[in-house]
């Protein structure tokens, strides 16, 4: 049994550990404001079309600043460039808190603090990750992400939860309080590293550096798989944007809003968690180009046993067919959360140094921006088929993608920790 659960020799590196330790405090953190804002912009407007602008206020930045981030953190120190961003993410925080303690009332100043405090994140976040290779061993990087992913989707589980408990009790400005304080532990952590300067030559700051990352993506197929990939699951295989109209129609709950809903929406988070819990078996898997292809397909298949169980339900029908549809969600999640292990391993040692950073950006990029147009995807697809079909259509088109990159990147499928130390990963 030890042997299945967590690899945990990364937190034998202090650095490795002090920032993986403050970072189960600041994620919850964190969860505890991504509740606050959208539930302060619907309290001062009464609109839930202001609610669905805050993803775009959020989504933009996050675009534009996670690539021109992942450019900074190819050019500048990393520790700095961590300092600043980190000292942004608790100044912005505790403006958020300063505005909903004075009452106020104009949702543009909330959107407009939404915007900043997600460009010092999309900053932030792939300098985070660039600098993971320089904390652990190479042969505990897979390790070392799932350490980190599980620490994220277990805040996505506590800090929304936490929040509604905590807003009836202490008040919405609480949440931005415990935020900011909250951030001074990876802040702590940050000032704890040494200094960490990039490899090799410095690239200039600017759209040409941005445009230098795509070109290297270009032609390292092994690096272009491993995303392609990652998108094909997110566009076709994530039906997240159902999950309203599947709760009332299939299961039962009221147009606005239920148990079910929010057990659809915890699901795939609770099964990540458990995969990090029982990921002691990821170091020992060498072929991790298979192993992601593996965990993507099963992930279709996820989601078409998750359709299949939503068009056998009904309203007044059994519960079981709910808990069906749970375990097919928190089954998805749990291989989603091996194969992004996996694929950032594989990024983060295939690539060159001086190339973490603006690489890190485009995943964050993807990461983000998959999703999102899986939900307009899948938004169109029920309005056309249903949702029962759109989400099981979706896990077989999941399928076919990864049968066609594992015919079009051969070099991906044969991919193994030992070929990129030995070739470089020349892709």
């Amino acid at each position: 049994m030890r042997r299945q659960l967590a690899d945990t020799r990364p937190l034998r590196q202090p650095d490795f550990r002090r920032l993986w330790l403050a970072n189960i405090v600041t994620v919850i953190g964190a969860q505890l404001s991504i509740v606050a804002v959208p539930q302060q912009v619907f309290e001062i407007t009464r609109n839930s079309a202001y609610v669905g602008l805050t993803g775009v206020f959020a989504l933009v930045p996050l675009i534009v600043f996670g690539l021109w981030g992942g450019a900074l953190a190819d050019a500048f120190d990393r520790r700095r460039l961590l300092m600043i961003t980190t000292t942004g993410l608790v100044a912005t925080a505790a403006l958020f808190w300063l505005q909903a303690a004075a009452g106020n009332q104009n949702v543009w100043l909330v959107m407009g603090l939404l915007a900043v405090q997600q460009a010092f994140f999309a900053v932030n976040q792939p300098t985070r990750s660039a600098i993971i290779p320089k904390l652990v061993p190479s042969d505990q990087l897979a390790s070392a992400s799932a350490l980190n992913m599980t620490v994220m989707q277990f805040g996505a589980i506590v800090g929304p939860l936490s929040a509604g408990i905590l807003i009836p009790v202490l008040g919405l400005e609480s949440l931005y309080l415990l935020d900011s304080v909250a951030l001074l532990a990876t802040l702590y952590a940050v000032y704890r590293l040494p200094p960490q300067p990039v490899s090799g030559e410095r690239p200039s700051v600017g759209l040409r550096s941005v445009i230098d990352g795509f070109a290297y993506l270009a032609t390292r197929r092994i690096l272009l798989a491993s995303f392609l990939v990652d998108i094909i699951a997110m566009v076709f295989g994530m039906p997240r944007a159902l999950f309203p109209q599947i709760a009332t129609e299939s299961f039962g709950d009221p147009a606005t809003g239920g148990t079910a809903l929010g057990l659809l929406f915890a699901a795939m988070s609770v099964g990540a968690v458990l995969g990090g819990v029982f990921s002691g078996w990821i170091p020992r898997v060498r072929r991790q180009g298979l192993a992601v292809l593996v965990c993507v397909a099963l992930w279709g298949l996820a989601m078409v046993a998750f359709g299949v169980f939503v068009g056998a339900a009904s309203p007044e029908g059994s519960a079981w067919w709910l808990w069906l549809a749970l375990a097919a969600l928190a089954f998805g999640g749990a291989v989603d959360m091996v194969s992004a292990a996996f694929r950032q391993a594989i990024l983060l040692e295939s690539a060159t140094d001086e190339m973490r950073g603006r690489l890190q950006g485009v995943f964050i990029v993807v990461v983000a921006g998959g999703p999102r147009i899986g939900d307009v995807a899948h938004g169109v697809a029920a309005a056309s088929v249903g949702t029962a079909v759109a989400a099981a259509g979706g896990g077989v088109l999941v399928v076919i993608g990864v049968v066609i990159c594992a015919v079009a990147f051969p070099a991906f499928l044969r991919y193994t920790v030992r070929s990129a130390v030995e070739r470089g990963a020349k892709g």
